[in-house]
């Protein structure tokens, strides 16, 4: 964990941070984040991940707490205070502390921005050659998970199944079948044909930054691509599966639940796309802080 936190125009000893007690994104969720990937001391997809944060606050009528070119200034101090060279950066941006009432306050309040660094990203690189296990969850959040809220609660019990049943990730599934995405990563399947299958855009995902990317490169590396709807049916029989998210990259899928996927061990269209996806990360320079 990082020693130095921002909270509200403060960077302060990460064990001095903290929001006031009447924070509505502490009372109400009523607050948004970012997770920004920092690989050899440079942000992964920035602009995507602000672009992003654009539309939360947007969709839940929070205005921004400063400019993006603020934003990006403070993200680069915390990592120079943290000596941070792979890790990630938190942000969350909130409606601001106001007096508990449910409706949006009735005279506007400065909206409430904290950040901290953490040092470490994902699953080893011999955890990805090995590939992971998922158990299956119901997919109980609610209906605007394209909105990145932090109302995390359904994510946190279907990630604590994931933990109790030894698995990596939670892959969610509505009740008719359908595997929306997993607790916090994207969900893709690849056919006999080798095409590439994930859930297309709605507010029953998250758009993921990671995975418009490995889109982005798939298409560009020559692989057919579907944006479709598809049942766990369709996985347990898939000639791969593999997850996208900010700190998993590519990771592949070996197992869901007790039913192993094709021969139990990574397909060669996961781990050509994660090698892809590393080649990408590596080869950021100082642009990558640009905010547009």
């Amino acid at each position: 964990m990082s020693h130095i936190a921002y909270a509200n125009g403060r960077y302060l000893p990460h064990h001095q941070a903290s929001v006031h007690i009447e924070d509505r994104g502490y009372q109400f969720a009523d607050a948004v984040y970012e997770v920004t990937c920092i690989w050899n001391g440079l942000p992964v997809d920035h602009a995507g991940h602000l672009k992003r944060l654009r539309r939360s606050l947007t969709e839940l009528r929070i205005a921004m707490p400063c400019s993006e070119a603020a934003i990006t200034v403070i993200q680069r101090e915390l990592v120079r205070l943290n000596r941070l060279s792979r890790g990630t950066l938190y942000l969350q941006v909130g409606r601001g502390v106001a007096s508990r009432n449910q409706p949006f306050p009735l005279k506007p309040v400065k909206p409430s921005l904290v950040m901290v660094a953490k040092h470490g990203t994902g699953p080893s690189e011999s955890t990805a050659q090995t590939g992971v296990k998922v158990t299956v969850q119901p997919d109980i959040r609610w209906g605007r998970v394209d909105i990145k809220s932090v109302g995390l609660l359904p994510n946190v019990l279907a990630k604590q199944a994931a933990a109790e049943a030894k698995a990596f990730e939670a892959l969610l599934v509505k009740s008719d079948g359908t595997v929306t995405e997993a607790g916090a990563a994207n969900a893709w399947l690849v056919t006999k044909d080798k095409t590439l299958v994930t859930h297309p855009l709605s507010n029953h995902i998250l758009g993921g930054i990671t995975r418009e990317t490995v889109m982005r490169l798939a298409r560009a590396a020559g692989y057919q691509v579907q944006e479709r709807v598809f049942k766990l049916d369709e996985v347990l029989a898939a000639k791969e599966v593999f997850l996208t998210g900010t700190t998993t990259f590519v990771l592949p899928v070996v197992q869901v639940d007790e039913r192993i996927i094709a021969n139990g061990s990574p397909g060669s269209v996961s781990l050509d796309l994660r090698q892809r996806y590393l080649e990408y990360v590596n080869a950021l320079d100082e642009t990558a802080w640009s905010p547009t």
